[in-house]
């Protein structure tokens, strides 16, 4: 065995707390465990978070209590993913703790920042973009923020480590134009003039700065010191960004798409995005996406070539009327059936002697467990993928939830980030275990 692979490795956790500091420093190798140090390159590991903010109804959706592990009876709307059942968990009884207010809790759904509505919210930083922090730096994209009818400015899953809100992009054939479309000779050198503007700026702040710290307290040096650490966070970023203008962009037989212009086009922006995500992954433009289906910003949909008969929202808030209750079920299944077409497409993919799904980890789910009485627990969720052991229905108390961020600590650890907590998650999600 080599002296890599049995040196002993610095604890992340323990160095920054002997730092006295609390800075996002980069993963260094000897920070890494040898057992993940060794598949850090040669097949990466993916994530892909998709919350649909209004969910699905409960009783179509969960197995019963009693119906739990491995031989767990599917439900009604998990029978639409009865070809990939070894390939996904379902959950019950999961929610993130303290995340509360209804509607607001979306942007949370990455987060786990509790009581979104209350005064002076400021969220943290979501699950992709903490790991985009730390691995983005070796794909085109360090992160895509895609949306379906996103009501802009004011809902997404992605947020910086500031609790800056990062827009969805919603449009289709923008992000398959990013990732494949190479512009002019001269349109490529307007971008790196604009790249190389973007890191004189930085470099003239940070130098203006450093003149300020022999003149203020240690309350404020700490407060600049933050903010420099994020100062040149951006010009690692830009200068990443520099590189790859120089790099030819990936080449793929799909035509771009073309975007709907109506936004009842709900579910076929959906399948858009799901497109846009498995070529994102295929091509590795990127290895992180969160995707916000904003059911709550869309109007009366078309399901099956058939409008409802009222807008998303609307119907679901049904008050048990069993005509809201069929075209709510109808959504469902149509949901269901996007999610098995992402599983299909990403299966019959192949990557290093595995399929696409085998290396990608799928969230899929809610921050609402019943948006008909706005309840924020007992959340809808199926988690994909991986190289997890699956085929099971993970039951827990549907009154006393177990935390889901619990499950993006085993995210992180599964893509080699040596952490044992993320917000408000204390170990590894119980019950899921690795694949042999």
């Amino acid at each position: 065995m080599s002296s890599v692979a049995t040196k002993q490795h610095l604890n992340r956790r323990h160095f920054l707390g002997g730092a006295g500091v609390a800075l996002a420093l980069p993963m260094l190798e000897a920070m890494t465990p040898a057992f993940a140090r060794a598949e850090i390159n040669p097949v990466p590991r993916r994530f892909f978070g998709i919350c649909n903010n209004l969910g699905l109804l409960p009783d179509l959706f969960f197995p019963e209590a009693a119906s739990s592990g491995v031989g767990y009876k599917p439900s009604t709307y998990l029978e639409h993913l009865s070809d990939h059942k070894n390939d996904f968990t379902v959950m019950s009884g999961v929610s993130h703790p303290d995340v509360d207010a209804g509607h607001p809790a979306d942007n949370c759904f990455l987060t786990a920042a509790p009581h979104p509505s209350s005064g002076g919210f400021r969220n943290t930083i979501s699950l992709d973009q903490y790991v985009a922090e730390r691995l983005g730096n070796q794909t085109r994209f360090p992160s895509l923020t895609l949306g379906v009818n996103v009501q802009q400015g004011q809902r997404s899953l992605s947020w910086t480590r500031g609790g800056v809100l990062i827009p969805s992009e919603e449009k289709a054939a923008t992000v398959f134009k990013r990732m494949f479309i190479t512009g002019t000779p001269a349109e490529v050198q307007a971008q790196m003039r604009r790249l190389s503007l973007g890191q004189s700026i930085m470099d003239t702040v940070a130098d203006q700065t450093k003149s300020l710290e022999k003149k203020i307290g240690p309350a404020d040096r700490a407060r600049l010191d933050q903010y420099l650490t994020g100062v040149r966070d951006l010009e690692g970023r830009l200068a990443s960004a520099s590189e790859w203008e120089q790099k030819p962009k990936p080449v793929v037989k799909e035509s771009a798409p073309v975007d709907p212009t109506d936004p009842r086009a709900y579910m076929e922006k959906v399948r858009l995005m799901y497109d846009m995500a498995r070529l994102a992954f295929e091509t590795d433009s990127t290895r992180f996406v969160a995707l916000l289906l904003d059911s709550v910003n869309s109007p009366a949909i078309t399901v099956d070539d058939q409008p409802t008969d009222d807008g998303y929202h609307n119907l679901s808030h049904h008050g048990k009327n069993a005509s809201k209750l069929a075209q709510l079920e109808k959504i469902d299944r149509g949901h269901m059936k996007l999610l098995a077409g992402l599983f299909s497409d990403l299966k019959s993919r192949h990557e290093g002697g595995e399929n696409l799904l085998d290396r990608t980890m799928i969230l899929y789910g809610s921050n609402m467990g019943n948006a008909n009485t706005h309840v924020t627990t007992n959340l809808p969720l199926l988690f994909a993928g991986g190289g997890f052991k699956h085929g099971q229905h993970l039951s827990f108390d549907r009154e006393w939830n177990y935390p889901l961020p619990n499950l993006f600590v085993s995210v992180l650890q599964r893509l080699g980030i040596e952490e044992d907590r993320f917000a408000s998650g204390q170990g590894t999600m119980r019950g899921l275990e690795l694949r042999g």
